[in-house]
């Protein structure tokens, strides 16, 4: 068998599950439902390469909301996706991405650690991500986005790349304060989020920033935090990594009002989030 044959396969085999776990639990009596987002952290497909076309076909195959990417830029300018800055955990390349050229980085595996099924999946451009995620949408009625995480790339080349493919205005950006500052200069409709690690920081963030969200640390995520954030029409979103990855942590945010859980088990969210709260 074929590895795009083997992919497809699995991506089919996904699908199908959720379809069979939402029959499961969506007609129960009684129960109502709050819609959150879900979002792929780098991908978020177990035993895939993370931050790659593989892992973000079968994120999209599984309707998330949103796959979030980290950008870095190469040696010559071009933008990649790449947790790490540097190359050695995940791909068969070493030292810093942004000493090597583009068309170095090209020549690398991204899938290290994950079989020979995954030897021949490369490093994504921006622009790859980007082609991938604009095709989805035109042949799929479950629109997905990207949420950016802005790792080390300069405002005015991420701002052209996705406003060349129609994606800026649909983008979240998390970054640091002063870069989401210069990128909401150049794209003033950006939807940025800055983090929010305490709620005595929000005032001076909002007026600052003016944000689309914040990426709330878990642990901070309260009823009040959230509902005055709603207030302000801002929307709340929070990585249930680690140790936090549980369905009981799942439900206790939806409960409190959130409105994307970033996560890297997706499927674990999704049937957490198909029983309804009584």
């Amino acid at each position: 068998m074929t590895r795009t044959m083997s992919n497809n396969l699995f991506i089919m085999l996904i699908t199908v599950c959720l379809v069979l776990s939402h029959r499961q639990t969506a007609a129960q009596p009684g129960m109502k439902k709050k819609y959150v987002g879900v979002s792929a952290h780098r991908g978020a497909m177990p035993g895939l390469p993370e931050n790659t076309l593989a892992t973000f076909r079968a994120a999209l195959a599984m309707q998330v909301d949103y796959i979030e990417i980290d950008v870095r830029t190469s040696k010559d300018g071009q933008l990649f996706i790449l947790h790490d800055g540097n190359l050695d955990r995940t791909t068969t390349g070493h030292g810093p991405l942004k000493e090597k050229t583009a068309a170095e980085l090209r020549q690398l595996s991204a899938g290290k650690g994950t079989g020979e099924a995954y030897a021949e999946e490369r490093i994504p451009t921006l622009d790859d991500v980007c082609r991938l995620l604009t095709d989805w949408n035109k042949t799929h009625q479950k629109q997905a986005a990207l949420y950016v995480d802005c790792k080390d790339v300069l405002p005015a080349p991420l701002a052209a790349a996705l406003q060349s493919y129609s994606l800026a205005g649909t983008s979240v950006f998390y970054g640091t304060d002063d870069y989401l500052a210069a990128l909401r200069e150049l794209l003033p409709a950006a939807r940025i989020m800055p983090g929010l690690k305490s709620e005595a920081d929000i005032d001076a963030k909002v007026a600052r920033l003016k944000p689309y969200a914040f990426d709330v640390k878990w642990q901070a995520l309260t009823p009040s935090l959230i509902k005055r954030l709603h207030a302000l029409n801002i929307l709340v979103f929070s990585d249930a990594l680690d140790y936090f990855e549980t369905k009981e942590q799942y439900r206790l945010a939806v409960q409190n009002g959130i409105d994307v859980i970033q996560t890297d088990f997706v499927q674990n969210v999704k049937e957490a989030l198909l029983i309804r709260e009584r």
